[in-house]
């Protein structure tokens, strides 16, 4: 069996109350043997803790998503700052850029992407990156914040912004929309980038693969991920497997989290 690493999965949210512990156990059979949780708003930083404590296994990340402007404050940039310094985390996340929805305000979003990104590498932690109809926007920040180290989440861009994005060391998060046979310019990017720059996600309990169309995803279905991929590739599904483990491991530290 293959030992992965989930690097996304929301398992905080109220989706998973009524069996958090059997999506859990669920995972762990199918070999995901270690999860990163990314928070949302300031609200789940306390949840999320309470989730990973004591569970060597499950890793937390804390930030603002950029979906969630209307939750959060100002003030929620310092109290960040100061709930890291006390609850050690893998990465600053979910922070990033969102435009899909109309009337968003781009230049409130831009300020607090900006204040996590610098707070990131004060930490000298990495982040974890959404990029929603922005990504060309997130790559331009990326590289005026040198020194900061990540993820893009649910990468869908083009060749040439996941070329940008390994020219300054960050990663791609891939997960269920991979599966899709339509997603032709995503299995053409993972068939042939570099493998050391490759993440797994579920993003539970969204994006599940296409064997599970609408139905509420799970970390233990990243293994239809892992499949797709090394088919993709034309690898093994143990190399893809030791590879983005490891890459995972690197890149969130969790080397050093028992």
């Amino acid at each position: 069996m293959q030992l992965l690493i989930d690097s996304h999965a929301h398992l905080d949210l109220e989706a998973f109350d009524t069996d958090r512990a059997a999506v859990i156990a669920r995972a762990d059979a199918a070999g995901v043997r270690q999860l990163v949780v990314p928070a949302t708003d300031a609200e789940s930083w306390p949840r999320i803790h309470a989730l990973c404590s004591g569970r060597p296994d499950i890793h937390p990340a804390y930030g603002l998503h950029p979906l969630f402007m209307d939750r959060h404050r100002p003030e929620h940039l310092d109290h960040l700052g100061d709930w890291l310094d006390d609850h050690p985390a893998v990465a600053v996340g979910e922070i990033g850029l969102d435009y899909h929805l109309a009337g968003s305000d781009h230049d409130r979003q831009q300020r607090f992407f900006e204040s996590q990104l610098q707070l990131a590498r004060d930490l000298h932690l990495p982040v974890i990156v959404h990029a929603r109809q922005a990504l060309e926007e997130v790559s331009l920040t990326l590289r005026r914040c040198v020194g900061v180290r990540g993820v893009v989440h649910s990468f869908s861009g083009s060749e040439q912004q996941a070329a940008k994005l390994w020219d300054i060391g960050f990663h791609l998060g891939i997960g269920g929309p991979v599966t899709y046979e339509r997603a032709q310019r995503l299995r053409r990017i993972v068939a042939g980038m570099p493998i050391q720059f490759l993440l797994l996600e579920s993003d539970a309990p969204d994006q599940p693969d296409a064997a599970h169309r609408g139905q509420r995803n799970e970390p233990a279905r990243i293994v239809e991920v892992l499949r797709c991929v090394a088919a993709l590739r034309g690898e093994s599904e143990q190399h893809v497997a030791q590879a983005t483990t490891a890459n995972a491991r690197r890149l969130f530290g969790l080397d050093r989290h028992p």
